[in-house]
């Protein structure tokens, strides 16, 4: 069967993610409703009662809206790491002892064949890391919510066959915007997102010879705009000598439209 994904909902105002084997039906963070996650998984067919497991990159709530809900009532376990956890304590509500699982960062865990690797990232959390996938020589890798990308991550997720990658910001029209100065000086610090040209200079180094699908992720919803992401990723990878279309291609995400489920 091979290893299928979906990329739920992607945005400033929730994340989800979806990937799957044979045995395996895993969902990373919870960012929207119970309800937007119940109508999301309906969009691909699938349904959160299917879950094996859910895997929890960081406390905010974009991340971890609809947790506490869907996890009770479909008894789901959890896997954070132990700061993470502590963390969350507090916005999730009471969660069963037996439902808890600890993901150590920077380790492997083995989801009956599914190889998720943990690895951190520089984000405004208690200890943000993301994910990478290996299922039957496939790999997929899974990066937002990062201020930059450091050669540690780049070596831990290059030449993936599928990214999944942040690029969150066009800094002007961050610059530019209604945000007070505060939140825009967050956003483009090192604890907070990668902006569009950032994106494409960090997508250049790790792509590599299998590399086939990139998803530009977590799109800001008022200093980003889908069509200005690709072409500002997609020029900076032409400046690098990578011509989208050629090897690979360039998809959107949506923070509201899950994006069609296909295979890595």
């Amino acid at each position: 069967m091979g290893m299928q994904f979906s990329v739920l909902a992607s945005g400033s105002t929730g994340n989800a993610f979806y990937i799957e084997t044979e045995r395996q039906r895993l969902l990373v963070d919870a960012g929207l409703s119970g309800k937007q996650l119940e109508q999301l998984f309906a969009q691909i067919d699938r349904q959160l009662q299917d879950i094996t497991a859910v895997l929890i990159t960081h406390e905010h709530s974009d991340h971890i809206k609809g947790l506490g809900v869907i996890a009770r009532k479909y008894r789901l376990p959890i896997y954070a790491n132990e700061k993470t956890w502590k963390a969350m304590e507090g916005m999730i509500g009471e969660i069963p002892t037996e439902q808890k699982f600890i993901f150590p960062l920077g380790k492997v865990q083995s989801f009956d064949g599914l190889d998720v690797e943990s690895f951190g990232v520089s984000h405004d959390a208690a200890e943000p890391m993301f994910y990478v996938f290996h299922h039957e020589g496939k790999k997929l890798a899974l990066m937002t919510d990062t201020g930059y990308v450091s050669d540690r991550m780049k070596g831990t997720i290059e030449n993936a066959d599928v990214f999944i990658f942040e690029s969150n910001h066009d800094v002007e029209m961050l610059r530019m915007g209604k945000y007070p100065w505060n939140v825009k000086r967050r956003i483009l610090s090192d604890v907070g997102h990668i902006s569009n040209e950032d994106a494409g200079l960090a997508l250049a180094d790790v792509i590599g010879d299998r590399t086939k699908r990139i998803y530009l992720a977590h799109l800001s919803q008022d200093n980003n705009i889908k069509e200005l992401a690709r072409m500002t990723v997609a020029q900076v990878l032409a400046n690098k000598g990578l011509g989208v279309g050629d090897q690979f291609d360039l998809y959107d995400t949506d923070p509201k439209k899950a994006t069609a489920l296909a295979y890595v």
